[in-house]
């Protein structure tokens, strides 16, 4: 009966150390699943959102206690692969029509922190120097893919040049969408990184910002620059499991701060601001 109850006792001994353990596990689990985040990679296509996030985010962000790594991306494909992947943590560098229609055709779950201030698209031109002087069949270099098409069109719109078709599908939208071209305007399509180069042999040239800021273009030298709608400007992407995260809504608040409009105002001239910066002003 001694030998009994001594294994007994080492048996309920055994089982309450086993309580105890698995009582204590899910608290350090919780724990660690809820560890802030102070490391952050944040993604960008090379040139003015690389030096966006360099400049102004990085150091704000890093008085907040955070450590900046800025990763630079050639194109417009890799940054959000990377985001979804969890290579990185957050990205700068398209849209919003852009990502929705990227996360939808790859089926993945992304979402926008905030629009960022952005280069404006503009027409340029070496042979004119207002927009009284372009003169009928002028040859008007734009972009030929979509979404840069949409824009170029309203662009041209706004200039008084063209009238467009109500509802454009910025997806799809193309010359047929021109309802009416007063002075009989050429338009020849090209790859958005050619119309910077443009400029030298065609009359006008619609040039995206980003593209005009890597050919060293001044974007006030434009004739007209872009009235671009919000859907249009760049904005801070995550992913959409990551919204609540401390560090995006740090990231958030570092835009919204009264520094980061400050170092936009002294660094990035020209850039078209998102109307949330423009409310009350």
């Amino acid at each position: 009966m001694k030998k009994f109850a001594t294994i007994l006792s080492i048996i309920l001994s055994i089982g309450l150390l086993a309580g105890c353990g698995s009582n204590s596990s899910p608290a350090s689990g919780t724990g660690a699943a809820t560890e802030e985040i102070k490391a952050l990679k944040i993604g960008a296509t090379a040139g003015p959102y690389s030096d966006m996030v360099t400049k102004v985010i990085k150091p704000i962000m890093e008085k907040k206690g955070y450590t900046i790594e800025v990763v630079e991306f050639s194109d417009y494909v890799q940054p959000n692969n990377a985001l979804s992947n969890g290579d990185i943590h957050a990205n700068l560098f398209q849209h919003k029509i852009y990502m929705e229609n990227f996360a939808k055709e790859n089926g993945i779950q992304l979402s926008e922190l905030i629009p960022v201030p952005t280069a404006p698209m503009g027409i340029y031109s070496n042979k004119y120097k207002n927009l009284d002087e372009i003169a009928a069949g002028s040859t008007v270099a734009v972009a030929s893919d979509p979404t840069n098409l949409a824009r170029t069109l309203g662009l041209l719109q706004d200039a008084g040049l063209i009238t467009i078709n109500d509802n454009v599908d910025p997806l799809r939208v193309s010359e047929k969408d021109i309802k009416d071209n007063p002075k009989q305007l050429v338009l020849q399509p090209l790859e958005a990184a050619q119309l910077p180069r443009a400029v030298d042999s065609v009359d006008l040239s619609l040039v995206p910002g980003n593209f005009a800021l890597a050919a060293k273009m001044d974007l006030l030298d434009a004739l007209l620059l872009e009235n671009m709608p919000d859907d249009y400007r760049n904005r801070v992407v995550v992913n959409t499991a990551d919204l609540d995260k401390l560090f995006a809504k740090d990231l958030k608040a570092a835009v919204e701060s009264a520094e980061f409009e400050q170092i936009i105002d002294e660094q990035f001239k020209g850039f078209g601001k998102p109307q949330w910066m423009l409310k009350g002003k």
